[in-house]
């Protein structure tokens, strides 16, 4: 069955070896794949999976070729293949036709990033460590196992682009390499761990590809994981790739919201007043005061914002422009609500509305617009709560 999300949780970065380590450890069969791979006309070339660690934890490490192969490859200007080449031996392939275009476009976009590092036209580019055979086969392996799984929707963490330097074909570049640098534009990344490239241009490649959305995992039922080794094994710091696959939760429809939130207790009050009224002109959905007791036995007022994710940073700038906060703190979060709807009544003292919450069909609750009952209350000389009660009567009568 296909799963409904694909998740890459991408804490050590990615390889392409590490992707396609992770699809058969989550279940792509590798014979499968080693069909896939022996279909392109690059000679016959090795092609294994083997069970290792890293760090204590078990993963599936694919390995192309042998690495004597690999440093010829790599170090060998003849075999620095242009994207012609490279597209022929893809057209070549017993492979389907999505799985070709999809890697033919892949293989494209780095071109055209190479071409403009190098400000060269893209006919004249070699695509260096990517044009080496066992690159070319874990782009198409991953192309073809990420097809075979058919996920509607892919997610994947923030990448950590590691740290240091690494050496590539342009020479001793600080982590990421300039073709990282370009693939990953837009996109989350961060820096931890070991003082190494943990994303290379491949997996930065395949990830920014597939992936729809980037953050912490969605609501998902987790039908499979797995695991996907890189090359080295570092000390307590796992170097795999993880994939989940799973279904869609029904809180996945469920609305994200932003809540920001900050500590005050040196500021004039009176601007409290400002600042929610402007806040609220920018798209906060809420803004509430809470007293607080703050360190040194101060009393405080703790800011709390709801909103669209999509607002954080307007909103953020608001609150650091009207007051004397020195910072906030923001997590995101989701958020059910109930369906809602005015419907109008007849009562003895008029007309007035009653906001009627539902869930899933079923009505929760039915609340009388405070401000028509104040102003029938008024015209009639009654107590609010003596209206509204009339309201409530009126509406579970029409019910």
């Amino acid at each position: 069955m296909t799963p409904g999300i694909l998740y890459f949780d991408c804490f050590s970065g990615a390889s392409g070896d590490m992707l396609l380590g992770a699809l058969v450890d989550a279940g792509l069969p590798f014979d499968a794949l080693e069909t896939a791979l022996r279909s392109l006309p690059v000679g016959d070339v090795p092609i294994s999976m083997t069970r290792v660690e890293r760090s204590g934890i078990g993963a599936t490490k694919i390995s192309v070729g042998d690495s004597h192969d690999q440093a010829d490859e790599r170090h060998h200007h003849h075999h620095h293949r242009g994207l012609t080449e490279i597209c022929d031996i893809v057209e070549r392939a017993d492979l389907t036709g999505p799985v070709k275009e999809r890697a033919t476009r892949l293989f494209r976009r780095l071109a055209e990033i190479e071409a403009g590092i190098h400000q060269q036209p893209i006919e004249d580019v070699h695509l260096h460590e990517v044009g080496a055979i066992d690159s070319i086969m874990d782009i198409v392996g991953s192309v073809f196992g990420l097809e075979w799984f058919g996920a509607t929707r892919v997610v994947s963490s923030p990448l950590n682009v590691g740290s240091g330097t690494v050496t590539c074909a342009h020479g001793v570049m600080p982590v990421p390499a300039p073709a990282t640098a370009r693939l990953v534009e837009g996109v989350p990344i961060y820096a931890r761990g070991p003082a190494v490239e943990l994303l290379t241009p491949t997996g930065a490649l395949l990830v920014t590809e597939y992936a729809d959305a980037y953050g912490v995992m969605p609501p998902m039922r987790v039908r499979a994981s797995g695991y996907g080794a890189g090359d080295r094994n570092f000390p307590d710091h796992p170097n795999v790739l993880r994939v989940f696959l799973g279904d869609v939760a029904e809180s996945d429809t469920w609305p994200r919201v932003v809540v920001i939130e900050c500590e005050i207790d040196d500021m004039n009050p009176q601007i409290f007043g400002v600042l929610m009224e402007r806040l609220y002109e920018a798209g906060a959905l809420e803004v509430f005061y809470t007293s607080i007791q703050m360190k040194k036995n101060r009393p405080g007022t703790l800011v709390t914002i709801v909103a669209d994710p999509r607002h954080r940073e307007r909103l953020s700038g608001i609150v650091f422009a009207e007051t004397t906060t020195l910072g906030v703190r923001f997590l995101e979060m989701e958020r059910e609500c109930l369906d809602r709807e005015l419907v109008t009544v007849d009562t003895p003292v008029g007309t007035i509305r009653v906001k009627v919450a539902r869930r899933r069909g079923a009505v929760i609750n039915a609340a009388p617009e405070f401000d028509d009952c104040a102003l029938r209350a008024t015209e009639f000389g009654s107590s609010v709560k003596a209206v509204q009660a009339l309201a409530v009567k009126a509406y579970l009568e029409r019910s």
